[in-house]
């Protein structure tokens, strides 16, 4: 369980709590919001993350949605039972509808699909509420698409379990492995 605290920055910033298991992603996001004003706390589990949120609950957190161990979904729910006031911002290579309306619902504010920068994610904490003007998409799913998110769906619904989905959907569990282990289709434009 590696997890770095960052005692360059004063008392006076406000705290942000990164958690990924990507090393990578951590170590280039956490100079950025450093840059931006945050005194910066690292976990790379969800695990480890909860377990520094119950000495001190950060004032804001961005956390991956799918890592070893807990899911970033299970640390929403903890962090947002911890403090209420904590601004949590999901991230996820592997957005769907049925985990971003999730993530939501147990209390993040926002969910960014990655990759995404320091930029947007202060933005998403600066978020007071929805906008109605957002640009809809004229384009319908893909079926690859809809598939995903189905499956994402039920697989909520499973908490998680992938042997009872797999059940749900009358799908061998090795299908719904490979099919959970591939990013899904986006729609190409169309001209």
């Amino acid at each position: 369980m590696n997890v770095i605290i960052d005692s360059k920055n004063t008392d006076e910033n406000a705290t942000l709590l990164l958690v990924d298991d990507d090393e990578d992603f951590l170590n280039a996001l956490a100079p950025a919001m450093r840059k931006r004003g945050f005194l910066v706390t690292l976990a790379n589990s969800a695990e480890a993350a909860f377990e520094l949120a119950k000495n001190e609950a950060p004032e804001f957190a961005v956390v991956d949605l799918k890592m070893s161990g807990n899911s970033g979904l299970v640390l929403v729910r903890q962090l947002a039972s911890l403090d209420a006031g904590t601004k949590i911002v999901v991230l996820t290579g592997y957005a769907s509808i049925a985990t971003a309306v999730e993530a939501i619902k147990l209390g993040a504010i926002h969910y960014l699909a990655k990759p995404v920068d320091a930029d947007e994610i202060v933005a998403a904490f600066d978020k007071q509420s929805g906008d109605a003007d957002v640009e809809l998409s004229r384009n319908p799913l893909s079926v690859n698409r809809l598939e995903w998110e189905h499956i994402q769906r039920v697989l909520t619904e499973n908490d998680g379990n992938i042997s009872a989905t797999a059940r749900s959907l009358n799908m061998h569990r090795r299908t719904l492995q490979r099919k959970l282990s591939k990013k899904p289709d986006f729609n190409p434009p169309i001209n």
